[in-house]
């Protein structure tokens, strides 16, 4: 069976993909990868509010006036510079070991930064890079204006200043989801995924404190992303990552029988080991047998909603007495 398919303008000799997470920024751990099958690997996000708590470990100092007055800035930078150079040693060493595409991801809250660690993603000598731009719209005072204003500028930006191609991971805090994401993909990003894994809340109430309820996402994750990749599938001018709850080789198939160019995964590697990637592209190579397909392009997509069609199951949210045969 042939696998290999495209994704970012980059060629991939499988569509399932490691997802940004900590095993992604072990050289080591993605060599294993590879190996095992995986067509791409996207590191370990570069969240700048990491950079900035390694800032204040460093200068051991919450307010830039304290302890170092006007110096400040040039140590912080000095820190800053110092806590991304390994990440980008670690980029240019997996570039050297590895012949599967390497693609970075990065998170930011300044629209600076955006532009700054974008740029040296770049140099670094990554084959792409994914935008993680999950917003929580926790301020009142945030409209969906604003949010949208946010990914256009700094979509406009990177475009202009980068030369790798760029896709964007979103999370499902959208008021008009579908309109959203289908101008935002004709924006000329060359990739969007659906979803960020959203952490989840939990409130002790022993010690009533709030803590986090968990990392990984749960096999039941799938269906929201499974419903959202065939409503979008056909209505993107980009390709399409599905992300969150893909634990086996079914899941794979009903993710590019829905339209996806590529399915993710992150959890279920932390739960059954990186060879799990053997698993899942063995189950996806065998599917494809027993149906009689040669080549993705020959269903993927096959149950993706149609532009013209109203009554799909994918677009109905509640039960209905006469499809649920509910008496």
């Amino acid at each position: 069976m042939n696998t290999k398919t495209k994704y970012l303008g980059l060629e991939l000799t499988s569509p399932i993909i490691v997802g940004s997470c900590g095993l992604t920024a072990d050289v080591d751990k993605m060599e294993q990868m590879e190996k095992a099958g995986a067509g791409a690997v996207i590191l370990k996000s570069v969240f700048e509010e990491q950079i900035i708590h390694d800032i204040k470990r460093n200068t051991h100092v919450v307010a830039p006036t304290d302890n170092y007055g006007d110096s400040y800035e040039y140590i912080a930078q000095h820190v800053a510079d110092d806590s991304l150079e390994k990440h980008f040693s670690m980029i240019r060493e997996a570039k050297r070991r590895l012949t599967i595409p390497v693609i970075g991801s990065i998170n930011c809250f300044s629209y600076e930064n955006w532009l700054t660690y974008a740029m040296k993603f770049q140099e670094a000598g990554c084959d792409a890079l994914e935008l993680n731009m999950a917003i929580l719209p926790y301020e009142t005072s945030l409209s969906a204006d604003d949010v949208e204003r946010t990914f256009t500028q700094i979509i406009n930006t990177l475009r202009k200043s980068i030369d790798i191609p760029i896709s964007i991971k979103v999370g499902t805090y959208f008021t008009d989801m579908a309109k959203q994401m289908q101008q935002l993909s004709w924006m000329g990003i060359q990739g969007m995924t659906l979803f960020n894994k959203t952490v989840q809340v939990d409130i002790d109430i022993e010690h009533e404190t709030m803590l986090n309820a968990g990392y990984l996402s749960n096999p039941e994750d799938i269906y929201n992303t499974l419903r959202w990749v065939a409503i979008l599938s056909r209505k993107l001018r980009c390709d399409l990552s599905a992300s969150t709850g893909v634990y086996s080789s079914d899941d794979v198939v009903k993710m590019l029988l829905a339209g996806a160019t590529t399915v993710q995964v992150v959890s279920c590697l932390y739960r059954d080991g990186i060879d799990k990637l053997r698993e899942l592209n063995q189950g996806l190579n065998e599917w494809m047998s027993r149906k009689g397909y040669d080549n993705l392009k020959d269903f993927r997509g096959k149950l993706s909603v149609m532009p013209a069609e109203k009554a799909s199951i994918a677009m109905r949210t509640q039960f209905m007495k006469y499809f649920a045969e509910i008496q």
